[in-house]
């Protein structure tokens, strides 16, 4: 298997949700089933089959996040010295060169990425035109709204 290029902060963020998933989720879920079996006729039982769609749901997502997690290449940010040029898990701060504003943005990957705390998926138009540039380069990005064009104002690795 491949590996997949995750930050330290989004491996731990995995870590949390698998140990959520196994000591909160799974153990209740195995409550309520036993529950449901308790009040009799299973073919009648909406709550069984709910409680089992659900444990059906947690076990995958338990198996997905271990797979995720055993193909992890983590990446501390905070060591990373690649001479200034935009490498995954680096911070970008960009300026849209027809309006001047201003724009930081960090590369993750998928499962940390939410643009609306600055971080991009590596996969993702911006984080593709961004990778390899150096601070003062020019990018553009094929944006739903048309090509944009922006400038690197600055890269850091926190």
């Amino acid at each position: 298997m491949a590996t997949i290029p995750i930050t330290k902060r989004g491996a731990e963020m995995l870590k949390a949700e698998l140990h959520k998933l196994k000591t909160v989720d799974r153990p209740w879920v195995i409550n309520a089933i036993s529950e449901a079996r308790a009040q009799g006729d299973l073919s009648e039982n909406a709550e069984y089959e709910v409680a089992k769609d659900r444990q059906g749901f947690i076990e995958g997502r338990i198996q997905e996040v271990e797979g995720k997690l055993s193909a992890a290449q983590i990446i501390d940010t905070s060591e990373l010295d690649a001479g200034g040029r935009v490498v995954f898990g680096s911070t970008v701060e960009l300026e849209e060169e027809s309006t001047g504003a201003r724009v930081t943005y960090q590369i993750v990957g998928e499962d940390e990425a939410d643009i609306k705390f600055g971080r991009v998926n590596i996969s993702s138009p911006i984080a593709r035109a961004l990778i390899g540039k150096e601070e003062g380069d020019s990018v553009d990005v094929q944006a739903p709204g048309g090509v944009k064009t922006y400038e690197i104002m600055a890269v850091q690795y926190v």
